[in-house]
């Protein structure tokens, strides 16, 4: 077996060592039958994250942690199967398929480099998993190679704007100036903890996404509701109603 990449290894301790304090997080996401999206919780009927139909399709979850995303899609009808860096994370997700009487395949393993064939899925879908955690040079090809043409590839991330404006110290919220230079963004690697993070420009998503076979069918940068709420220190909801501080973006493979 070829050696994880650095980073891959580098996460896979971090998120084994962080999985305790996403326990309750998972168990309310698979106690959930109605999807909510990213830190502020907002509504699948404003993000619409999931295609129209899923009945009967075959899908993948990129970095799905303790998989309630993968729950929701298996209500729904899908064939879906999640993949993550983290044991630790697959073992929460394993205990929570036991309690809720489902059953669909959980694979320990990098987002990278999964062990399926061309052309398997129909839809792939990554929140905060592979699209922020991974290598896009790797895995976006990865998706691509995965899925099927005219399959569907939708991930949400943190907005690059946020990114710029996130300080470097822990527990402390963006700033309403730009902290770091736009150009060059890739590989942050923060002063708190050893983990490593993928940050693109919208440019580098668009050329990277197009070089790698999909066509782009929408940016939707998220605003949350005057109520939302978030438990994440680096942004609050005052900056995150005037700037976007998330992104879904949404592609189709040619």
């Amino acid at each position: 077996m070829a050696e994880l990449p650095e980073h891959v290894q580098r996460n896979r301790v971090h998120w084994d060592q962080l999985a305790a304090k996403y326990v309750a997080a998972g168990e309310h996401g698979w106690a959930c039958h109605e999807p909510s999206w990213g830190i502020w919780s907002v509504p699948e009927g404003e993000v619409r994250m999931f295609p129209d139909d899923l009945t009967g399709t075959n899908v993948i979850e990129l970095g799905c942690g303790t998989a309630y995303v993968s729950s929701w899609l298996a209500r729904l009808g899908a064939r879906v199967i999640g993949i993550d860096n983290s044991e630790q994370q697959l073992a929460t997700a394993r205990r929570l398929q036991r309690e809720h009487g489902l059953d669909f395949p959980l694979i320990h393993g990098n987002a990278e480099a999964v062990p399926y064939p061309d052309a398997s899925f129909d839809f792939a879908i990554s929140e905060y998993g592979a699209c922020l955690w991974a290598d896009p040079q790797r895995w976006v090809p990865e998706a691509s190679r995965l899925l099927r043409p005219g399959g569907r590839l939708h991930f949400l991330v943190n907005a690059f704007l946020l990114t710029l404006c996130v300080p470097a110290e822990d527990d402390r919220a963006a700033a309403d100036r730009l902290l770091r230079p736009a150009f060059g963004i890739y590989r942050i690697e923060w002063p708190t903890d050893d983990s490593v993070e993928f940050h693109f420009s919208h440019g580098d998503w668009i050329r990277l996404l197009r070089r790698s076979g999909f066509e782009i069918e929408d940016l939707i940068e998220i605003r949350p509701g005057p109520d939302a709420k978030t438990t994440y220190p680096f942004v609050t909801l005052e900056w995150a109603r005037q700037w976007p501080s998330e992104e879904v973006w949404k592609v189709r493979k040619r």
